[in-house]
């Protein structure tokens, strides 16, 4: 296993990784901690997704059941940016940035109950880490965490209009803390990581109309001020590599994220219940995430690897901003290394979970089922 070095096994373990689940954009690993010598790289993923769904429920004389949504997911992409550098010979430092969290969502005009309905949600982290080695074998690690999200969201149904106009919040803190073991000469390694969640508090515009169809600049006219907030959810990660033969590697992980603390719920969205104060964006259980893969060295410049992975979806309902539940998805994926120079890239299709949407946590929505999506990566990298 001498041709792989246990950072570079890492990046490889995540190239291919190109789409997270649900609401999530970036699921964060951390392989940057673990390179030799100062790296940095430059990464863009790009996702196409082919989600839609049936209505389950007549809503009007003309929203009736059974009517498809169209296509409800925009194509996206996000930037990752990761930099390490080695202090000395037993402490590194690393500096990410990337998007934790997203949604783009587009409901065509038509007679589906929430036709013509669209929000985008974004993101944007950075986190500053350091690791210290103890041992040959053993080291420890941690870093702050600083996010911000923002986003807007138009949705009209058959009974009302509703419209977050401008969300933006504050900077909100967390971290991260982790453990690793290592067997260098067989490029084996085992990382325990913890990340904290992150509360942050948003100012927005609101507006609510008991009428269908208002069009979103009517609604801007008559906005006001709101805050609210949201808290992006604690996960543990489970990261194992090892060499199993000369060129050959094996890897693997398994994620849990508390998505079920997670909500988007302003201040003047309408509760199904009668009132407002409903949840616009939420998710019912926690996620846990399998990742198995493996790696082969070809020559001295090439490497190729594949990977699968598995999230179980919870069942319940599901909010109509992240119509999905689970997820089982294919990656492959290819590294070019040229002296310093590192060129690496992966495809991923998922097939994405069935979900049932609601409005508010009881009252159904529609069926989205046999859904897809495309996802690819590339990153370039340069030691120094």
């Amino acid at each position: 296993m001498n041709r792989f070095t246990a950072a570079s096994a890492a990046l490889l373990a995540s190239t291919a990784l190109a789409q997270a689940g649900g609401i999530e954009r970036n699921a964060f690993t951390t392989a940057i901690l673990f390179e030799q010598g100062t790296y940095v790289e430059l990464g863009y993923s790009f996702v196409s997704p082919d989600v839609s769904g049936v209505q389950q429920a007549t809503a009007s004389a003309t929203s009736l059941a059974g009517t498809p949504s169209g296509g409800v997911a925009p194509s996206y992409g996000f930037a990752t940016l990761s930099f390490a550098t080695a202090i000395n010979d037993r402490l590194t430092a690393a500096l990410v940035y990337d998007a934790p969290v997203g949604a783009d969502v587009a409901y065509a005009p038509g007679p589906y109950v929430f036709a013509g309905s669209e929000a985008e949600l974004r993101s944007q982290q950075v986190t500053a880490a350091l690791r210290y080695e103890l041992t040959d074998n053993i080291s420890v690690f941690g870093g702050l965490r600083a996010a911000r999200v923002s986003g807007d969201a138009y949705v009209t149904t058959t009974s009302f209009s509703y419209l977050l106009d401008d969300a933006q919040s504050d900077t909100g803190f967390g971290y991260m803390l982790g453990a690793a073991y290592e067997i260098p000469d067989i490029a084996l390694r085992v990382a325990l990581t913890y990340f904290s969640e992150i509360d942050l508090d948003l100012t927005s515009r609101e507006a609510l109309v008991g009428a269908a169809g208002i069009p979103a600049s009517a609604l801007a006219a008559g906005a006001v001020p709101s805050s609210f907030g949201i808290t992006l959810p604690d996960s543990v990660l489970l990261e194992a590599q090892t060499g199993v033969a000369e060129g050959t590697l094996v890897f693997g992980s398994v994620r849990w994220v508390d998505w079920s603390e997670f909500t988007i719920t302003p201040n003047f969205y309408p509760a199904a219940g009668g009132g407002v104060g409903g949840d616009l964006a939420f998710y019912r259980g926690d996620s846990i995430t399998y990742t198995l893969g493996g790696a082969r060295v070809l020559n001295d410049n090439w490497t190729v690897l594949g990977s699968l992975l598995y999230e179980e979806g919870n069942g319940g309902f599901v909010g109509n901003l992240g119509p999905t539940d689970g997820r089982t998805a294919l990656s492959l994926g290819a590294r070019y290394t040229n002296g310093p120079i590192v060129i690496s890239g992966g495809l991923q299709y998922s097939w994405i979970g069935d979900a049932q949407t609601a409005f508010g946590p009881l009252q159904p929505v529609a069926s989205f089922t046999d859904n897809t999506a495309l996802s690819a990566s590339i990153r370039f990298g340069y030691r120094f």
